[in-house]
């Protein structure tokens, strides 16, 4: 099976492309020009249908990893992007799409990010292409902006003044396991137009995620929530302490009200695996990240 990897040098991107390799022919896309592993690279924007029509020929799957966060116009060009992918793999006779997007999109209150997400699943499958959308709270690896804001905190912060949200449940999923998921639902044409919750095995508020990632660096950290800190004041705070940029940690944190827990495990009579626990996770990230 020839599997087109969009947004194969982000953090799940980068786990999922030896992850097919190991059975499947992979082609794997950036915008800049790559030579990494046995896999093949293309240079294409998402943007440009000329290159979008050059890296979907001959694909049986194409995987969708990619957005525009930190760009003022990110809702404007996930939507465009997603259209145009969506355009040349119907035309180049593409047999799946496979998207990852967001817990939470169902919400009546979404964030402008989320909201993004939410509509980026629907322009992918509004083709003829069938679309299997799996959607994630934070994916604990490293490199995914959560994970690295957690771990920044933990780091930089020994009394933190945080906002309401650190209390807002959510399920974190170890990288691994999206890996697996997004691997095994290539070319299942049960999951085709289909959406599926992925969820590690707990349920959790981000104050109880930075605290665990304490323990595991041998810190202890104090967490003050205060009644009220906007968005924006959030942003700024986490662009001052961690190495998120205040363009992309604003749109995530607009969404960070929105509990954010799967309502179902129809993905895993599909895909059979045990869930990694949260510390086992946060431990091989930390590990990776040295």
């Amino acid at each position: 099976m020839r599997a087109v990897v969009f947004g194969a040098t982000g953090t799940v991107g980068r786990a999922l492309v030896p992850e097919l390799a190991r059975t499947n022919e992979v082609v794997a896309v950036s915008r800049g020009r790559r030579d990494e592993g046995d896999v093949s690279w293309i240079q294409a924007d998402v943007l440009d249908p000329a290159s979008v029509r050059r890296a979907v020929d001959g694909a049986d799957v194409v995987y969708y990893l990619v957005h525009s966060l930190g760009e003022g116009d990110f809702e404007e060009r996930d939507a465009k992007a997603a259209e145009t992918v969506a355009r040349e793999a119907e035309r180049a006779g593409v047999g799946q799409l496979v998207y990852l997007g967001g817990l939470g999109d169902e919400s009546p209150e979404l964030s402008p990010h989320l909201r993004s997400r939410n509509e980026t699943a629907k322009r992918l499958a509004s083709g003829s292409v069938p679309l299997t959308t799996l959607r994630a709270a934070v994916v604990v690896g490293p490199g995914s902006a959560a994970f690295e804001t957690m771990v920044a905190l933990v780091d930089r912060l020994p009394v933190m003044v945080a906002p309401r949200w650190v209390s807002t449940p959510t399920q974190p999923v170890a990288l691994a396991d999206v890996v697996a998921y997004l691997a095994g639902v290539a070319g299942r044409e049960e999951t085709f137009s289909e959406a599926f919750d992925l969820g590690g095995p707990e349920v959790m508020t981000y104050r109880q995620m930075v605290e665990r990632v304490a323990r595991l660096r041998g810190r202890r950290r104090v967490i003050v929530e205060v009644p009220v800190l906007t968005p924006r004041l959030s942003s700024l705070w986490l662009h001052l302490v961690t190495p998120v940029k205040a363009g992309v940690a604003r749109p995530l944190i607009e969404g960070l009200s929105i509990e954010t827990v799967a309502r179902d495990d129809r993905i895993r009579r599909i895909v059979p695996l045990e869930p990694t626990p949260f510390d086992d996770a946060a431990r091989t990230a930390l590990s990776e990240r040295r």
